[in-house]
Parts: structure tokens; sequence; C-alpha cells
């Protein structure tokens, strides 16, 4: 399709009229080291406006040439401004005691491979001596290889019938920057095709960030030059020599913008990088007014920057108020110890941290707390809230339709306490989650296991002085004084301090010519559903939209799901399987990918959770409310005619506000025989699609399935799981299996990457924060599909947000 559109624009642009008084493109752009599409950005769009679709960052750019060959003369001056969709330039020049200023503001935009762009140009000073006028450039850059670059940029005069058409030619051999060849050629109605003007030359790149320059002209004159990139500076120049051999002029460049490739990457260990993480660590944060949310994502991949940038020789961590889950935060450890891996030093501060805050901060070098801060280190806790009682004093019955061993969801409203197998699967799960938590502090802390279960066991809080003498902590201080504990642990040598964006990996526009490959990450949070939490209709188009598109070689799809409505996961797990059959796809499973959120999981080519994953759940299970005398205590009453010998069964009164129906009656043994065989059925299917998607016979998921849920651990241990890792593992796995090098630059797209624009809270009533809580939306969502079975586990079943 790019092919077409850049052929088609071809066409147009060649199209061109009778030229009149053809201004020359080599003289008005004679700062151009190299046609603008090949080298450098050319220059930010005032010479092909659609350079700017393909540019990463704002750039500010400088440039004078001398009078004559006078190293310290003054003569032209040029200013330019662009960047990412916009550019405005202007360029003085000076002839025989006159001068001219030309003015440009451009528009650009596509992608690496394929860009578009307009532009403005008007003028001021003597345009008639100089031959000048208004004009509109329009232009096009095509990259359809990491070896070639094609440039097309029309000039259409606004003032006369002047029409002009510049062809660029980009060529890499190696399809890197290390050496390019380029070519360029002026037509325009009226040239004679043996009297073009073109030029040629090529580009070398003798280190990072120094390259040499030379084009040659068909008019014999040429030009000698280099660039020198500094990061996010720059310094060029260029000398000029007419046909006659002679020197003519210098021209000069100062940069200050966007980050390039430079020598700084041999300059090792003199910065040190904070990570600010007060608030909660998400999967996905608003786009604005959302400072209180960082997204899981962006924390691993800039600690993996900072564990591949030499540059950086500390990691500093502030933990402050931070909320994060727990297998979150063993991500986020793990990519910590990767860092240390490539001999990173690890500071982790803490003010208040309780026993997920401090599984992560204590794979750091060294742990600084608060000197009047509190460590809550009480061990391991897992139960739910049972409403049976609750319910009898309300007047509402319950009746649990229980058919399978572990699908222990609605005995929050039919028991007061434990059943024997959730007490089972709780304990297994839980002795797993311990058993992580307390050999990673035990390794990282150099204490043994027991030594650990007696500080669990001895004291619950630690104030400072305390945390300290059991070496739980190794130094006393405030986040305030970070610069000089890292000083102090330096061997007294200051670090500069370098922000996330300005990180190698984050900072680098890409230098290779044409779309990079794609490794999508799809995103399936929060309860099956059709319209609210996965939105199972958005992401079976999302999952039939990847599956066509070739840009994308692999999918990463994070499941963070409790599970919910058989309809909503079958959704997804057919469009995902549908996409499987075209590209590799991996799936990372977060907190809790259980019941509906296990069933999302089973047609990825592999399937990872983290060791505390709550993963499995293979169960349906269902519940009728009914009112058992509750409308009679709140004075109310309903009413009805039906058609249909079971059409009242849903019928009842409607709470206020809550908009929640309780039906008048329980089932006859009849109905629920009926759900019963229907909820046996959706079992079925479930275990049937389950030994599908991993290769298993039924009896064997039956055998693991009923309901139980696993630690991720456990669940590698019966093949419900592949391997053991986190998003960022998934991701190494995607590239892999799509065939692409350690080494390659890809695009890594997010959908949906946000939450929304912005968050509405002081519109928010109470009711509404109260129908978002996770309970009631539980509730809400059984009392809406009172017949529906559901594969979904109870809010309070899987760990959450801690500190």
């Amino acid at each position: 399709m790019k092919t077409i559109l850049f052929i088609i624009f071809c066409l147009l642009i060649l199209h061109i009229g009778v030229a009149q008084n053809v201004s020359h493109y080599y003289t008005k752009y004679d700062l151009l080291s190299a046609p603008p599409g090949t080298f450098h950005d050319g220059l930010i769009g005032f010479a092909n406006p659609a350079s700017l679709g393909m540019m990463h960052a704002f750039d500010a750019r400088f440039y004078w040439t001398t009078e004559g060959p006078k190293t310290w003369s003054f003569n032209n001056w040029a200013f330019l401004l662009g960047g990412p969709g916009f550019g405005f330039g202007m360029y003085q020049q000076h002839l025989d005691g006159k001068q001219v200023t030309d003015y440009s503001v451009s528009f650009g935009g596509g992608t690496d491979a394929f860009s578009v762009g307009l532009s403005y140009d008007w003028v001021g000073g003597d345009k008639a001596f100089f031959g000048r006028q208004r004009m509109i450039k329009t232009s096009a850059i095509f990259r359809p290889t990491s070896r070639l670059s094609l440039g097309l940029t029309g000039f259409w005069g606004l003032e006369t019938n002047q029409q002009e058409a510049v062809v660029e030619l980009g060529v890499r051999p190696f399809g890197t920057p290390h050496l390019t060849l380029f070519g360029d050629a002026l037509f325009g109605a009226g040239i004679q095709f043996a009297e073009t003007y073109w030029s040629a030359g090529a580009a070398c790149r003798l280190a990072p960030g120094l390259s040499l320059v030379g084009r040659y002209f068909g008019t014999e004159a040429f030009t000698i030059g280099f660039v020198l990139d500094l990061g996010t500076t720059s310094l060029a120049g260029q000398s000029h020599y007419g046909a006659d051999r002679q020197h003519g002029y210098n021209s000069y460049m100062l940069r200050t913008g966007g980050f390039k490739n430079n020598l700084q990457r041999s300059v090792k260990d003199f910065a040190y990088v904070p990570f600010q993480l007060k608030g909660i660590v998400d999967h996905q944060k608003f786009i604005l007014f959302d400072d209180y949310t960082h997204r899981l994502y962006d924390l691993l991949r800039d600690i993996r920057a900072a564990a591949d940038d030499p540059r950086i020789a500390v990691i500093a961590i502030n933990q402050t108020n931070m909320l994060i889950r727990p297998e979150h935060a063993w991500e986020v450890r793990q990519e910590l110890k990767a860092a240390q891996a490539k001999d990173k030093r690890i500071i982790i501060y803490i003010e208040t941290a309780g026993m997920t805050g401090y599984h992560l901060a204590s794979v750091a070098d060294l742990i600084v707390m608060e000197p009047q801060g509190i460590l809550t280190l009480p061990g391991l806790v897992m139960g739910r809230t049972y409403l049976k009682g609750t319910l009898e004093k309300l007047g509402l019955g319950f009746d649990e339709w229980r058919f399978f061993t572990h699908k222990t969801a609605f005995e929050t409203y039919s028991r007061e306490q434990l059943s024997d197998v959730d007490r089972e699967q709780y304990n297994a799960y839980l002795d797993v989650w311990y058993d992580l938590l307390r050999n990673d502090v035990a390794t990282s802390r150099n204490m043994s296991p027991d030594e650990f279960d007696a500080i669990i066991n001895e004291s619950i809080l630690f104030n400072g002085t305390a945390a300290l003498e059991k070496g739980l902590v190794d130094k006393l201080d405030r986040w305030s004084n970070i610069e000089n504990i890292i000083k102090e642990m330096n061997d007294k040598r200051a670090l500069l301090k370098m922000r996330r964006p300005a990180l190698w990996d984050n900072a680098l526009a890409p230098e290779k010519w044409g779309q990079k490959p794609k490794i999508a990450i799809v995103y399936g949070l929060g309860e099956c559903a059709m319209e609210t939490g996965i939105r199972a209709r958005y992401l079976e188009q999302v999952f039939t939209r990847l599956k066509k598109d070739r840009s994308v070689k692999a999918v990463v799809f994070r499941v963070d799901s409790p599970g919910g409505t058989g309809m909503a996961s079958d959704v997804v797990t057919e469009a995902l399987k549908k996409c499987a059959q075209e590209k590799p796809i991996i799936v990372s499973q977060g907190q809790v990918a259980a019941s509906g959120g296990y069933w999302i999981s089973i047609y990825g080519d592999k399937i990872l959770a983290g060791p505390n994953t709550l993963t499995g759940s293979i169960g349906v299970t269902g519940g009728w409310i009914w009112d058992k005398g509750f409308g009679e205590k709140l004075g109310m009453t309903a009413d009805h005619v039906q058609r249909g010998e079971h059409a009242d069964a849903f019928f009842g009164v409607t709470l206020p506000l809550l908009g929640i129906q309780v039906p008048g009656r329980n089932l006859t043994d009849d109905e629920r025989a009926k759900i019963e065989k229907w909820i046996r059925s959706h079992y079925n299917d479930f275990i049937t699609k389950v030994a599908q998607g991993r290769g298993m016979t039924k009896q064997a998921v039956d055998s693991l399935g009923q309901g139980r849920f696993y630690a991720g651990v456990e669940g590698k241990k019966i093949g419900l799981i592949d391997e053991i890792g986190g998003l960022m593992m998934a991701l190494d796995l995607a590239r892999q299996d799509a065939g692409l090098d350690k080494t390659d630059e890809i695009d890594i797209v997010e959908i949906p990457k946000s939450r929304g624009l912005f968050e509405l809270l002081p519109l928010q009533t109470s009711v509404d924060k109260l129908q978002d809580d996770p309970v009631i939306r539980y509730i809400k969502k059984q009392a809406e599909n009172p017949y529906q079975p559901l594969h979904m586990l109870v809010p309070g079943t899987f760990p959450s947000l801690e500190k």
C-alpha cells in the first residue's frame, strides 16, 4: 500500500507545467550536506517537510556561512526548529549588497517507512533579485527497506507558474548508518534532461557520533564536511568549493534537541538514575493528571534500559508510599537482579513498607530507611469475608450451585468460614508465596530462612533503629540526602543525575531506515465481561486487526483477570486462537489469571506466570439470591403479570441507586436441574478448550480442574504454565519466536496503552464510588446475570495492592 501511495505521489508531483525563472534549488538549500531525506534529518522540514514525519524529537538548529573562505567571518544565517509533525525555518542570504529571507512553516506525518509533508514558504527582502516567490512544497519519503530511501519534493509557485521537482535516492549497502550513498536531481519543465541539475555523494560514519560527508554536483562544484554528535547537541561544518575547485566559503551548524548516537557510550559509570515510585504501580494510567500511577511496563523497561546503559553506575529507587501487587513487585525485583548482574548497584529507600514492599526492597545492595519510618513484617494472610449471616439478617435467601470440588467462589454467601477444600488451596498458595518471599529476602540479606522466620514471628513492627540492628536495612537516612549517600557508596565520587527519558535506549531515535518490526502488548485486565473489565468485544476486534497487520510480528497478551462470564472469555479466546494461527502469541499472566482469566490464556504458544501468580481455577459456578423477606423489611413490594411458566423467576424488587433486581423466589427443582445441566455443559466446554490449547486430555484437565487454583510455580509443575517469568521475559520470547535478533530495533505497541484521557473524580458521587468497588461489582454482575454460570474468583481470594 505504501508503495502504491508513493508512486501516485510521484506521478502527481512530476506532472509539472512550464517553468519560468526557475529558482536554483541547490543555491537556496546550500546548507544541506546531503539530500534531506538521506542524512541527519536534512534541514528538519525546511527543504523536505516529509522528514518531519520521521523525526522522534524536536531540534533547534542555527546555521551560518562565512564570507568567502575566511574561517571567522559571518555572512548568511538560518534558524530552524522542527520535530514530529511540525517545523519552522528562516534563512537569510546576502549577495552584492542585497539580501533575502526565506520563511517556511512545515507539516509532516507518517511512519518510519512512509511519510508525507506540506509546507508554505514566503519571502522577505529582495526576492526579485534572488528569483524567489511564495510557494507550496509537497513531499514524500519512502523507505521500503533498511537499505533504500526514496524522496520526492514538489515546489509550486504561487506568484508565477514555476514548478520544480527534486528526486532523492539514498542507499545503505549494509543496512546501517555506517555508509550512506546518496544522489538527487532537480527536474522542471523547460529544463532539458542533459541540463538537469544533480548531485551525488556519500556519508561515512567513522565512529559513533562522527561522520564525514562528501557531495559532488553536476556543475563540478563539491562540498566536504563533518558532523559531530554529542548526544543532545551537535556541531557540523562543511567547506564549499566551486566548479573551478576554489574554496568558496564554509558553513557551520549548532544543534540542540533529540538524543543522537555518540561516544558517550564508551564513558562508563558516571551517572545514576532515580526512580520515584510514590503512588500505585499498575498496568495503565490516565493520559492527563495521573502522576500518582506508574505504569508497570514503563518501570520494567526503564530498569532494563538503565541496566544496558554503560553510563549508569547506580539505580536509586524511592519506594515512599508505593502500592504494588506482590507479583508485580516480583517482576520489578527480577529486573533489578538482572541489572545487578550487569554490575549496576541498587539503592532502595523506604519510609513505611510491608511484606511486599520489603520483598522488593530486599534486592538492593543498599537499603536506606527513614530514621522515623516503620517496617511492618507480620507475615502473610489470606482469607475472605462471609456474608451468609448478613444475607439472613437482610432477608435474602441464597442457593449455591456448586458441582465441582474446588469452585468455591459462592461460599462467600453460603458459609460462615473456610471449607476444607478452600483451606487446602489457600494454604498451598500461601506456602508458595511465603517460601518465595522468605528465600528471596534471606538470600539477598545474607540470612538463613530460619533467621527470617524468627524475625517474622518475634516482632511485627520495626522502627529504623530496630530494622538496622536486625540487619533488615543498611543505613538510616533520608531521600533528600540521596546524592551524598550515592557518593559515599561510590568511593566518595559524585555521580551525575540522569532522568529516565535520557537513558540510552529510551532517548536514542531509531537509526535504521524503514518500518521497524512491531511486537504488540495487548492487555486483558479486570473481570471478563463484554463491555467492562477486559472488554471482550473490543479485544476481539484488536486480535482480528493484529492477525492481519503484517508489521506486527508477535503478540504478548498480558492477562490480569479473576475471570467472569463464559461468553466474554470465549469471545476473546477464539479471536486469540485465530490470531495465533498467523503469528506467535505469548501469554503473560500477572497477579491473577484464574477461571475466565485462565480461559482467555489457553491458546497462547507459551504461557508465562510469576511464581506467585494465582492461576488455574478451571471450573464453573453460580448461585441464586432471592427475596426471603428482604422487600418486606424495607417496606418494598413488587407485583407483576407474566407469560411463560418461568418468566417470574427473575422478577422482584429493585434496589434504589444500585439498580440491582432481587428475584422474588428460589428456583424450582426443575429449573435448578436445568441450571445444573447448563453449568456442567459449560464446564465440559471449558476443559475441552483447555485440553486443546495445552495439548492435554480432557481427563487430565478435569483432574487438575474442578475449580482449584494454583500458584504459578505449581501451575508449571502440572502443565498449566510453560515458564516462570514476567512481562519482559514474555517480550524476549516473542522477539525470539518472531525470528528477531536481540539487536534488531523494534517498536512495542501497547493496546490499550491508557485508561483514558483523565479521571473524572470530582464528578464522581459516593454511589459511583460504591459501584466501582470490586466486591459490589462482583455482586452486581451475579445479580444482573442470575442465571449465567460464572468463571470467576471472588475479590479477596487473590492479593491486591500492598505497601
